[in-house]
């Protein structure tokens, strides 16, 4: 790339080339924030784009929503702050910043004008899909979650219908600016509705469907919060104590949101989300529908996450290898939350040697394959037998939940910290 002239001479030409250098610093973190990646992985990103546009040092403090940055050079230094209202993930984004970072390392030295012209690029770009394909990425993920969680042909259907037309509804209104907590309420209630309806629908057809109801929790499956449950974890890992603890509870506020929205419907509809019996199947019918079920699981929700097709296939493959293998570990007697972290290991160790050579950002390949792993039926059973003033139970599941989280957050750590030396190594 072409080096920048130098500036002119003299405390104010100084002053205003500063401003300018580290307002595309600033502009790096805030769309990586906005993307939903880590605080590790925005402040990465902002060092990197500082040092080629000839900023000499840069530091940042990265919560969830806030960014305050300093950057030096020569005598001048200059702090700034922006903000982030909206909380979501968009992997496409993640992974266009990550190689504008990485042209800005392989350059000597990067202009104000061609980092600024690539950032209008990234920022203007749309998402890959419309509200309606994005909604069948949902729809097929917990479908396949569906049959993950035991259900049958009648809970993977009803997942189906209800997880599409939830996630359609939570699209369009995240899009147009509504309250995150109050969306996640509304499409958790719809998505109830719609299962319990499509039953409905169902048993008119001669399909008996009292015995599926239990399901209807797959069907809200798409709004488990597991990119801030697991980058939070990460961030802790870090020890960035105020981005990871920011994180959990923003994770925790949601889970909790579409929680008490499906209990509301429970209440109303008299329904309960014991766990339900298992389909017979052939072991290795069984087996084979694992992998497809985890692969589809994975893909799907990279998918939904705003993924290119090359990385949700990563994140599939991954995610399908690992959770078959969680799964043949539970079925060994294994506690569930050492086969989570064994699980989650597998996946962190695979997306090192895979993410490089695709070329995306690890995150983008780990947290979809991980995702299908979080308890997220066990989470909203706790909140649901806890409304119920069943303490018990719902200490039981909520404890169970809690450390499965824990589990695949140190199965990523470790292996992180085993693959990359600036997460191994404090500096």
């Amino acid at each position: 790339m072409a080096t920048e002239p130098p500036p002119s001479s003299g405390p104010v030409a100084d002053e205003l080339e500063l401003i300018r250098r580290s307002g595309v610093a600033l502009r790096t973190g805030r769309l990586s924030l906005s993307a939903g990646t880590g605080s590790y992985r925005v402040k990465a990103s902002m060092a990197r784009v500082a040092r080629a546009v000839g900023i000499e040092n840069h530091q940042a403090h990265v919560t969830l929503t806030e960014i305050t940055a300093t950057s030096h050079r020569g005598s001048s230094f200059r702090t700034e702050v922006t903000e982030v209202r909206t909380v979501g993930i968009n992997s496409d984004r993640l992974a266009e910043l990550e190689r504008f970072a990485q042209r800005a390392d392989r350059a000597e030295r990067m202009s104000v004008e061609q980092a600024t012209a690539e950032l209008d690029r990234i920022a203007a770009k749309p998402p890959l899909y419309p509200v309606a394909v994005n909604a069948l990425w949902a729809a097929i993920a917990c479908a396949a979650f569906a049959f993950l969680n035991s259900g049958g042909l009648v809970e993977v259907i009803g997942a189906f219908v209800g997880a599409g037309l939830g996630q359609a509804l939570r699209r369009v209104l995240v899009h147009r600016g509504w309250n995150q907590f109050g969306v996640t309420m509304l499409a958790a209630a719809l998505a109830c509705l719609a299962y319990v309806g499509t039953l409905a629908l169902l048993e008119t057809a001669g399909v008996e469907s009292l015995s599926h109801e239990a399901g209807y929790v797959s069907a809200v499956l798409f709004l488990v919060p597991g990119f801030p449950l697991l980058t939070g974890a990460l961030d802790l890992a870090k020890l960035d104590f105020s981005a990871g603890i920011a994180r959990l509870t923003y994770a925790l506020m949601i889970l909790t949101s579409a929680a008490l929205s499906v209990w509301g419907v429970s209440v109303i509809g008299g329904l309960a989300p014991d766990p339900i019996a298992a389909p017979v199947l052939g072991s290795g019918v069984e087996l084979s529908l694992r992998f497809v079920a985890s692969f589809c699981a994975a893909a799907g929700f990279a998918l939904m996450f705003n993924s290119p097709w090359r990385m949700a296939l990563c994140a599939g493959g991954i995610g399908m290898i690992a959770n078959v293998a969680r799964l043949a570990l539970v079925d060994l007697d294994v506690p569930v939350q050492a086969a989570a972290a064994a699980g989650a290991l597998i996946i962190g160790f695979l997306a090192a040697w895979l993410a490089p050579r695709l070329n995306i950002p690890r995150t983008t390949a780990s947290v979809p394959a991980v995702v299908i792993m979080v308890p997220g039926v066990t989470a909203y059973r706790a909140v649901f037998h806890m409304s119920e003033g069943d303490t018990t139970t719902a200490l039981a599941y909520g404890f169970e939940a809690a450390l499965i989280v824990i589990a695949l957050a140190i199965g990523l750590a470790v292996a992180r910290m085993v693959t990359d030396r600036t997460w191994g190594l404090e500096r």
